[in-house]
């Protein structure tokens, strides 16, 4: 049982570096080479659908609002982002995705698709169930 379970570590810490390097050199091509991986996943974060203040951004990426402003304030200057303050508090700023950001948020989410599709293709139902029991648990144990 050891032994699985130091191989079990093994592949934990594989797969997290793999997928990490994999996905910037597939992100982060000529056309994104101004932006970070780390730039990728807070364009993810604002998404497409509607503005999101700095505070449900924060929190969805796990950091302090300090910490994305410095972030945000290189993602607008760079043509990402457009920031918007609100009409009824103006201390709450909303973010959207200029069309550049939105490009890179599909460019992002089609890697993320596109992994999906490799690992899963080979599995039936009941093995996706499986997978996607242990991941939960795995993603309950980090948060």
């Amino acid at each position: 049982m050891a032994g699985a379970t130091k191989g079990l570590n093994e592949m934990l810490v594989s797969l997290f570096n793999h997928v990490m390097d994999v996905e910037s050199k597939a992100v982060i091509t000529e056309e994104f080479k101004d932006i970070t991986n780390n730039d990728m996943h807070i364009i993810e974060a604002v998404g497409v659908s509607e503005p999101r203040n700095m505070s449900d951004i924060a929190k969805r990426l796990g950091v302090t609002v300090g910490t994305l402003t410095t972030n945000m304030n290189a993602l607008d200057k760079k043509g990402y982002v457009m920031r918007e303050r609100s009409a009824s508090d103006r201390r709450v700023v909303y973010i959207t995705l200029t069309e550049r950001g939105r490009k890179a948020f599909f460019h992002h989410r089609d890697f993320h698709k596109n992994m999906i599709k490799a690992v899963v293709v080979d599995l039936d139902d009941n093995e996706k169930r499986m997978l996607y029991k242990c991941l939960v648990k795995l993603d309950n144990f980090f948060t």
